[in-house]
């Protein structure tokens, strides 16, 4: 029987890994063959690594929309062979590496629209990626933030939800995340950050700068309020499977969940990491978010308590609750709900901006 460590990983995660791109059956053969949770990480690379030979020898016959679907998934499974796996962090970055690479060979056959950004920022720089709809010379702008163990590179489909509907999207790594995290760790504040990248796109003229939104999910549903509270500039905002207080229910997080954001924020120990984690609250903040606001919650959520999300939109001034009740952590189980409905809201928020 698996470890406790990979039973938690499959049992909370599953959806998420279908939702985001990973193929069921791709699932079904590698994490099932995982018996100890020190695996994992090898196991997915492996997967990852096939996908990628998948690529090369489509892209070497010319088949190039083969060899880019192929690069999405092998970089998918990069990604989630260390989301949480904080076992050994030189495969850890290894890892890390091998998925912004391939991601990025996905956009060079996918989207000649796909363009990096890297932001200076305090003593570091955050990284972005940003696309733009075909045919639109300055469509709206919708910021994807990811959360706890999320990064850029996790988003590629959930990019094109808004995309297809005529969208821009920024998909950021903020302090603590993806291949930002590597000189930063998570915090409170997370809206400087937003803020100094919205500085950085100042002066563009291929999206609507004054049509911006942003999109949260489950710790970024914690970051992306924040920010619009504190961010005149974001004019409409969502968030999805996000805490109203991270560390309410600290000690019911699986332990892997608690490993991460201890390595995210630099933790010496689980104690301080828990003291570091009460500081993750929107008390206090979201009467200052008069935006347009869309909260989504699932009320089957293991990681954090339903309760949290009525909190948010109760005091919220323009708020907005959609509460799925079979939904789960960020209601992946059921995406063909809630990322319809986020795209289309989002869509009509931003186009409403005069």
């Amino acid at each position: 029987m698996p470890d406790v460590r990979v039973q938690a990983a499959i049992t909370n995660w599953a959806p998420r890994f279908i939702a985001q791109g990973v193929d069921y059956n791709d699932f079904v053969r590698t994490s099932g063959a995982i018996e100890r949770w020190d695996e994992w990480l090898d196991a997915w690379v492996e997967t990852g690594d096939m996908h990628t030979e998948i690529a090369k020898e489509a892209e070497s016959n010319g088949n190039l929309l083969t060899a880019g679907e192929a690069f999405v998934r092998a970089a998918l499974c990069y990604h989630f062979s260390k989301f949480v796996w904080m076992v050994d962090m030189g495969k850890y970055r290894a890892a890390t590496d091998k998925a912004v690479k391939t991601l990025y060979e996905a956009h060079r056959l996918l989207d000649p629209t796909a363009q990096r950004l890297e932001v200076p920022f305090e003593d570091y720089q955050l990284v972005a990626n940003l696309r733009r709809p075909t045919g639109l010379k300055r469509p709206p702008l919708v910021i994807l933030l990811p959360g706890l163990d999320s990064t850029k590179e996790e988003f590629f489909y959930w990019e094109n939800v808004f995309l297809q509907r005529g969208l821009a999207t920024l998909s950021m790594d903020g302090p603590g995340q993806g291949e930002t995290g590597y000189n930063s760790t998570i915090r409170p504040d997370y809206n400087v950050a937003v803020s100094a990248m919205l500085d950085a796109l100042e002066g563009r003229r291929d999206v609507d700068l004054n049509r911006i939104g942003i999109v949260g999910v489950s710790l970024g549903g914690y970051f992306a309020p924040r920010a619009a509270a504190f961010e005149p500039r974001l004019k409409a905002v969502s968030a999805i499977g996000g805490p109203y207080e991270f560390a309410e229910r600290w000690s019911d997080l699986p332990p892997i969940t608690r490993e991460t954001f201890a390595h995210h924020t630099h933790s010496k120990d689980e104690a301080e990491a828990e003291k570091k984690a009460k500081q993750i609250s929107l008390k206090g903040v979201l009467h200052l978010l008069t935006q347009p606001f869309l909260v989504v919650f699932g009320k089957l959520d293991r990681l954090i308590p339903w309760q949290q999300a009525v909190r948010v939109a109760e005091e919220a001034p323009n708020a907005e609750l959609v509460m799925y009740e079979q939904g789960n952590h960020v209601c992946n189980n059921m995406p063909y709900r809630y990322r319809p409905l986020v795209g289309d809201w989002m869509r009509e928020q931003l186009l409403a901006v005069d």
